[in-house]
């Protein structure tokens, strides 16, 4: 058995792994270096191109209950993750260095799996292929890919975060505590007065945006005619929001968002007016992203702006945030109903990651395991398998093809769109259940699959 695998991003690794180590010869295609993407850096597997962070690591979320299911099938992803774990309080936050390094020598020394460094521009639809190549596919496949299914071509914009270099801070003003006090006090936190944020509030909304460049028409993102005219016509994911666009709402926006300083009293035990967080980007606490920063500013503009936070006023930017349209297929439309990433059209061409409609890393790995799942049994003649919308997975695979077909956006797992509990409870045990119910459910599932 073979299998053709397109990108080795974070799905396309993940469905390679799984694939493989149940016996069928992967060709894994990655463009990669022979041509970049505009937010890509290196050349290694399971690059993170925007935050480091894997979100909440509790089953009494569902993104923390995802993981888990994940782990139940020998994820790499996951390994990959917790072999590279950096301090994140209740998060799972990686060094992504080291998250990328072992996943691309995971990939690299599988027997089964070949790689081919080279840009795929057309799919054969005779080939069994998981298409993974996500938000940022190259144009000439993405057109290629829109008229073999008749489907529009969607996508959103999203953004990712400065990051700075711990040398720089001015510990005088920081302080390490976590939210609450939950888990590792592992963030370090910028207090802001009122006075200080405002300051702060005004520069953010009248700084320079970036031009866009001709791979990304962002409208809105640089008005040239009105500038601080808000961002309205930019269709951006609200969890990448751009922090200059948020501001643009109103200052609550802020100081009920990134900048809320509930929770992260100064050891002095007073509450900040606002407060800027720093997560730790790799494991030798060397850099620093700025939580919630996520901007299309112009670099100077985000030296300047950014440098008026309490403690980074002579910080080093080890990397700029940066701005770019991510791609993804309209879903309802053309996987199949089954939820099992297959395309209706095409029974040989499966969809995972982030172009297949989900969204956030996790979901794409998980989806990149769902879709190999499938190939195996559909390689082996058998029913493809619909995983419980009780299950984290099944239930982002469940939405993703069934909702509205009429302005699909892409979707991250939450408790909302998981099977209902049918009974009332706290909400605090609500989730604890849900949680419980969905590794109950996954193992049956993972039975089920292997001994079928």
């Amino acid at each position: 058995m073979k299998v053709k695998i397109i990108g080795a991003g974070l799905a396309g690794c993940e469905a390679a792994y799984y694939l493989a180590n149940h016996g069928v010869l992967v060709d894994l295609y990655e463009m990669r270096p022979i041509k970049m993407t505009p937010a890509h850096k290196t050349d290694k597997f399971g690059e993170l191109v925007c935050s480091n962070s894997l979100r909440a690591d509790s089953i009494e979320n569902a993104v923390g209950i995802m993981k888990r299911e994940m782990e139940e099938f020998g994820s790499l992803i996951m390994k990959a993750a917790r072999s590279n774990k950096v301090e994140a309080g209740g998060a799972l936050a990686v060094d992504r260095e080291g998250f990328s390094d072992y996943i691309t020598r995971e990939i690299k020394n599988n027997k089964n799996i070949t790689i081919h460094y080279e840009e795929i521009e057309e799919i054969d639809p005779s080939v069994p292929t998981i298409i993974a190549t996500g938000p940022l596919t190259a144009n000439e496949l993405a057109n290629n890919i829109i008229k073999m299914f008749d489907s529009d071509n969607f996508h959103f914009y999203d953004a990712a975060a400065p990051i700075v270099y711990a040398d720089s801070l001015d510990y005088s003003k920081v302080y390490l505590k976590s939210r609450y006090d939950k888990g590792e006090a592992s963030y370090y936190n910028c207090p802001m007065t009122k006075e200080e944020f405002e300051k702060f509030y005004e520069a953010l909304i009248t700084a320079e945006g970036v031009i866009p460049h001709d791979f990304e028409d962002i409208p809105g993102t640089v008005e040239k005619d009105n500038r601080n005219n808000p961002n309205d016509e930019v269709k951006v994911f609200e969890g990448c929001m751009p922090v200059e666009i948020m501001a643009k709402r109103g200052p609550q926006t802020l100081l009920f968002g990134p900048l809320k300083p509930v929770g992260l009293r100064k050891p002095d035990g007073t509450t900040p007016y606002a407060v800027v967080q720093l997560r730790q980007d790799d494991a030798a606490k060397t850099m620093y992203n700025l939580v919630g920063f996520q901007t299309h500013l112009k670099y100077p503009e985000q030296k300047r702006v950014f440098s008026m936070i309490p403690g980074l006023e002579n910080a080093r930017f080890a990397k700029y945030g940066v701005m770019h349209r991510n791609s993804f297929i309209n879903a309802p439309q053309i996987l199949n109903s089954n939820a099992t990433f297959q395309t209706k059209k095409y029974p040989n061409i499966f969809f995972a990651g982030q172009l297949s409609g989900v969204e956030g890393y996790v979901e794409s790995a998980a989806s990149g395991l769902v879709a190999a799942i499938n190939m195996f049994r559909y390689l082996n003649h058998k029913e493809l398998y619909t995983f419980p919308r009780t299950t984290a997975m099944g239930a982002e695979a469940y939405y993703i093809t069934h909702a509205s077909k009429d302005g699909f956006e892409p979707m991250n797992a939450n408790f909302g769109i998981m099977e209902d509990l049918n009974f009332k409870h706290s909400k605090k045990d609500r989730k604890r259940l849900y949680g419980e119910r969905a590794l109950e459910d996954i193992k049956k599932a993972k039975e089920f699959i292997e001994h079928e």
